[in-house]
């Protein structure tokens, strides 16, 4: 299936990820409304989220003399109580999932209250809050696929590496059934955790396939940092230091993933996705193997990441994009979305490239995710909306 852009199309994916504009309840927010966040440790009354979206954080640190919740960007001053206390509330929050850490007498460190998330380069506190169209992530009394864990050691690494696959419900009960599969990539400081501890893509994938909305498959989700041995992991003005990623993809991973696993092993049956600097790291190997993929999801982000200046097709990617004629056959989908509240430069560079697909005569499908930013809630949307546009037919 070709996905051609054009109104009817950015449209139909704007739809897919819903509207933001719900009916309100109509409360206030008080005291009652408060409830602990999902994902807090068990038992923690704190942090909470009311129903306007306003966190209320909660540390006992007895010695300090100054606590802070550092959260969207923001810091907010906790107060003490009689016993130790801190407590304090944000301001309203972006629905979805958000990174925070609380400043303690000016160390940044995470709250002992939270389940710990890697991003931003650590393990670090992360708080879910609610979205009005939750319910494609929830978890839900569907039947559910299996996500494990697999080592392997590099040969071109020279380390252990592992990788994260989920597999669909059918796939231990019809043991003659092969599966496509969807090569799934993290962003900037984040590691092959994040698709099933912040993205949910094991649920969203077990609901669509639920509500038979798309074809099951397998998803591969590998770690997007990958170096030849005795080199640095620095990242350096932001460009993801991965000079292997692409042979370790294509060399290693599949390879290794078709011979574990029943695989339909063939260009058709394989996808790539991937978010910031996924986007960029997958885009670059889908041009650099068009007869390994049949389709490319870039969620908030492109080859030309971060870097918003104009694109000539004739040069840029060595001229990966200039025959528009043949990519248009041999892609079966081109994903393009982003956050309406993405910061500079992601729209910018979005906007770059897409102008650039439109003077080829590319087709691609471009959706954005309501109000909200280059964050996890953008990229389940853009999940949500891509996965139905894989291996139709």
């Amino acid at each position: 299936m070709k996905v051609k852009c054009s109104v009817a199309c950015l449209i139909t994916a704007f739809l897919s990820f819903s509207q933001v504009c719900h009916a309100q309840t109509g409360t206030e927010s008080s005291a009652t409304d408060f409830k602990p966040a999902t994902t807090n440790q068990q038992g923690k009354m704190y942090p909470q989220v009311s129903n306007q979206r306003i966190v209320r954080a909660g540390v006992m640190a007895p010695q300090a003399n100054k606590v802070q919740l550092d959260l969207g960007g923001k810091r907010y001053d906790l107060v003490k109580d009689d016993k130790g206390m801190w407590t304090g509330e944000s301001g309203p929050q972006d629905e979805g999932f958000h990174y925070y850490q609380v400043i303690v007498d000016g160390a940044a460190v995470p709250d002992p209250n939270s389940r710990y998330f890697y991003g931003a380069v650590r393990w670090g506190s992360g708080i879910e809050i609610p979205a009005h169209d939750q319910e494609f992530y929830a978890l839900k009394n569907v039947p559910h696929g299996l996500v494990s864990e697999n080592i392997y050691f590099s040969k071109l690494t020279q380390a252990w590496r592992r990788c994260f696959v989920y597999t669909p419900p059918s796939y231990t009960t019809n043991n003659n059934t092969r599966y496509p599969v969807l090569y799934l990539q993290h962003g900037s400081g984040e590691d092959e955790t994040g698709w099933v501890a912040q993205g949910k893509a094991n649920l969203i994938l077990d609901n669509l396939i639920s509500n038979k909305k798309a074809a099951e498959m397998i998803i591969v989700m590998d770690n997007g940092y990958a170096f030849k041995p005795n080199t640095s992991t620095a990242i350096v003005n932001n460009q993801p230091p991965a000079p292997v990623f692409d042979e370790v993809m294509t060399q290693e991973i599949i390879p290794m993933i078709d011979a574990k696993f029943r695989t339909k092993a063939d260009r058709e049956h394989r996808a790539i996705a991937g978010l910031s600097m996924g986007a960029n790291q997958t885009m670059r190997i889908i041009m650099n193997h068009l007869d390994t993929f049949s389709a490319i999801g870039g969620f908030s982000g492109t080859p030309n990441y971060p870097n918003g200046d104009a694109l000539d097709a004739n040069t840029f990617m060595d001229g990966k994009f200039k025959n528009g004629a043949d990519i248009n056959r041999k892609l079966k989908v081109l994903w393009l979305s982003l956050g309406t509240k993405e910061p500079k430069p992601f729209p910018a560079s979005v906007g770059a490239f897409k102008q650039m697909l439109d003077q080829q005569k590319i087709k691609y499908v471009y959706a954005e995710s309501p109000e909200t930013g280059h964050e996890w809630q953008s990229w389940r949307r853009a999940l949500h909306g891509y996965l139905p546009l894989l291996f139709k037919n």
